[in-house]
């Protein structure tokens, strides 16, 4: 299997992409903006399909798009939690703009499988450095942010107090979740996001709730997802993400089952 240069490819970007992943989706999760994170893959769809259209990659229109959409949301602070209707339409209108742009641009009609639902074998030599280079930029960045973002979720009004601002907090994150999400895209499609960015986070959630023990499992269980759905992609010929994701949610539901032991 390390024989073949997109396997390897495969694996160096399915890793990058999976240890960020787990670690923003942890804290996605412990400030209920999941669907939020939802949102930003579907308007991924339509930077990534208009960068097509322009003639450019489509990472590159991923991460514009969803870092645009990312410090949006966050600009709304508080309010996101209460606006779950007008993101659902946004996301909605985002696809169906996506959708538009592929039809001005038919001849690259099948490559909107590979953006609905990724394409991780096909990812080549630059796409891995630049998931590299955004993977290691967004961890370095989260891991400023990453005590004042917990304080903050767990004791806003004594974060507030003590002089943090919780509108520029939550736009700094929600842009590292967009980039976390663009990255994830790439790998499993902007439809099956959460499979990497939530699945993981909720199944640590479940294991533990200490958050020292919950920020190491995250990543961890997302890198061995990712790596081994890419083995069983490898040995069977099925699709990696669904490997990924079936491995995802059977973690979760074991997990889930496990939990009365566990307490």
């Amino acid at each position: 299997m390390f024989h073949y240069a997109f396997m390897v490819h495969a694996l160096l970007a399915a890793g990058f992409v999976a240890v960020l992943s787990g670690l923003v989706g942890w804290f996605l999760l412990l400030r209920a903006e999941a669907f939020a994170g939802h949102a930003l893959g579907h308007v991924g769809f339509t930077g990534a399909t208009g960068a097509v259209l322009l003639g450019l990659k489509p990472l590159v229109g991923l991460v514009i798009a969803t870092l645009a959409a990312g410090l949006g949301m966050g600009a709304l602070g508080a309010r996101l939690a209460r606006r779950d209707i007008a993101i659902g339409m946004v996301l909605a209108f985002s696809l169906g703009l996506g959708l538009l742009f592929l039809h001005f641009y038919v001849a690259y009609a099948a490559q909107a499988t590979a953006l609905l639902f990724g394409n991780l074998l096909a990812v080549d030599r630059g796409t891995v450095i630049a998931l590299a280079a955004l993977s290691l930029v967004s961890l370095l960045a989260l891991g400023l942010i990453a005590r004042p973002l917990l304080f903050a979720a767990i004791h806003p009004e004594i974060a507030q107090a003590a002089g943090i601002n919780p509108s520029r907090l939550g736009m700094a994150f929600l842009a590292l979740a967009a980039l976390a999400i663009a990255g994830a895209a790439e790998i499993v499609g902007v439809l099956l996001v959460f499979t990497l960015l939530v699945g993981p986070a909720a199944t640590a959630q479940r294991l533990s709730r200490r958050v020292t023990t919950g920020l190491i499992i995250a990543p961890l269980l997302a890198l061995a997802e990712a790596w081994s759905g890419l083995v069983a992609a490898y040995y069977t010929g099925w699709p990696v993400s669904f490997w990924i994701a079936s491995l995802s949610f059977a973690a979760y539901i074991l997990a889930t089952l496990s939990r009365p032991a566990l307490a």
